[in-house]
């Protein structure tokens, strides 16, 4: 804050010291961002900003601000803003955030433009105000106006239900939990349901289950369960769903459901418990492929690599020629190929065992950057590396060796899934304590329900999996490298549109 302020005119040092110490104070949200660089990164926040979003500093810096909006992108808000952003104006909305923890949150966001002395916009600051009980609230009153007289009758019934209600919660607690009438329709859910689905209480309250989320409930072995439930007091455990669910991607779901009870009578309600069980499934289906991935892309290539290079050299010392370099070339790229698929998974092995080294040095940034460019492009003879931005004296404490590996990672990357492109982006920005790293590619692009979980290890996105090779590790040892280095590895892509892939990391690492 404080070298942003001394960049205005006619602010003495007294004044630095109290206006940065008033936004530090401010119970409002405070953020900054370059209006000078690509993609208008935030270059500071104040402690209520991370309060009020659940992200930390280094979580945050580098950022575009629209990644608080998560997937909800449709909204007139950023609209607005955009326009404002683009005619350099003051605005001011009401926009849906979502905090780290997938949480709704409103915020009445103001932004101002900020000029230098020859009136060219150089930044802007974001005011945010958390004004989400005011909303909810101002919703439940247009509600109750309405139902009033309906509440008023149901409200007898709703009580003598709540003691079972309780039971069943405390019961299945870390489940989502839903609670259904003899017609299906909804009665309540708990808070882990609002927070898995995304969505508030109000907006299912009141529905049929077999109409929420797009039809994907209105299955007929389901509903013939559960209309079973009641008349026969008939439970059912271990109904599994697997699906695309609004917001929240493709899950596989297990069901339990039973009839409520209420001092020892049976009550014309079902309590429906929900659990995803999506990682676990895939856990365990990594580690099948493991096993597949060892044998095959492994051992086979081992074997043709020795037999060519047996048959090769033997050729070689019994002619006295090179009738067989183009041989010893493909054995040379199977060696490379075969290198870099263990040497991943030797890592992949140290970081889960905590053992992985690290050796921190100072050093010139934009030389590391220039290294790892020379050996991608003494690779490749389809693609052109552009670097821009940065500064020849960048120094920075890091693992010289550990970032060069992150780079050639995202670099080959960003070359193997361009495969019609021709060039490649790397921009360097220069943040307040930080440096931001974009690499930016023309390819197939990556859709936006795997964008956090191609860091996770031995995954892989089905429309990539299909078309190029690989194991699905690069991505989760290039994550954990950055965190290693206390930074931040995200990617904003869509499909068929290309990727950018962005890192930040502090220049220095104390």
């Amino acid at each position: 804050m404080d070298d942003f302020l001394r960049q205005l005119p006619h602010v003495d040092q007294t004044d630095i010291r109290l206006f940065a110490a008033a936004v530090s104070a401010s119970s409002n949200g405070v953020v900054i961002t370059d209006n000078s660089q690509p993609d208008e990164p935030i270059i500071y926040c104040n402690k209520a900003f991370e309060y009020l979003t659940g992200y930390t500093n280094k979580e945050i810096i580098g950022h575009n601000c629209r990644f608080l909006q998560d997937g909800d992108r449709d909204q007139e808000a950023r609209n607005l803003l955009r326009e404002a952003i683009a005619k350099g104006e003051h605005c001011q909305v009401e926009i849906r955030n979502y905090k780290k923890d997938g949480r709704l949150i409103w915020n009445e966001l103001m932004i101002s433009p900020v000029k230098d002395q020859d009136g060219n916009i150089t930044n802007f600051i974001g005011i945010q105000n958390d004004i989400t009980r005011r909303k909810e609230a101002e919703k439940a009153l247009a509600a109750e106006k309405s139902y009033l007289e309906e509440r008023v009758l149901e409200r007898t019934q709703d009580l003598q239900y709540s003691e079972a209600y309780l039971s069943s919660i405390i019961e299945t607690i870390r489940e989502s939990l839903v609670v259904l009438n003899e017609h299906m329709q909804v009665l309540s859910v708990n808070d882990h349901f609002c927070r898995f689905f995304k969505i508030a209480q109000d907006d299912i309250k009141g529905k049929v289950l077999f109409e929420h989320n797009d039809g994907r409930w209105n299955l007929p072995e389901l509903k013939n369960l559960l209309i079973n439930v009641l008349p026969h007091n008939n439970p059912f455990e271990g109904f599994e769903i697997e699906s695309e669910f609004p917001k929240i991607g493709r899950k596989l779901l297990v069901l339990n459901a039973r009839q409520v009870t209420l001092k020892g009578k049976y009550q014309n309600r079902i309590l429906l418990a929900i659990e995803d069980i999506t990682e676990r499934r895939e856990i365990e289906q990594r580690k099948e492929d493991f096993i597949s991935i060892a044998s095959h892309e492994m051992k086979t290539p081992l074997t043709s690599i020795k037999g060519n290079l047996q048959l090769l050299q033997r050729k070689a010392q019994r002619n006295n020629d090179t009738q067989y370099s183009e041989g010893f070339a493909t054995a040379s790229k199977s060696i490379l190929r075969l290198e870099k698929l263990i040497y991943d998974l030797l890592d992949v092995s140290k970081i889960q065992s905590g053992k992985v080294g690290f050796s921190f040095t100072t050093f010139n940034f934009t030389h590391l950057i220039n290294e790892a460019v020379e050996g991608i492009l003494a690779t490749t003879q389809t693609h052109n590396i552009i670097v821009t931005g940065g500064s020849s004296q960048i120094e920075i404490t890091a693992d010289y060796g550990r970032l060069e590996q992150v780079l050639l990672n995202l670099l080959g990357n960003a070359i193997k899934y361009s495969p019609d492109g021709n060039s490649v982006k790397v921009h360097i920005s220069i943040l307040p304590g930080y440096l931001k790293v974009s690499i930016t590619d023309t390819g197939v692009g990556i859709h936006e329900r795997d964008h956090k979980r191609i860091f996770e290890r031995f995954y892989r996105a089905d429309q990539i999996a299909e078309k190029f090779p690989g194991v699905g590790i690069g991505l989760y040892v290039c994550n954990e490298i950055i965190k290693e280095h206390k930074g931040t590895l995200w990617v904003e892509s869509a499909e068929g549109k290309g990727s950018v892939f962005s890192f930040t990391i502090p220049v220095n690492r104390s």
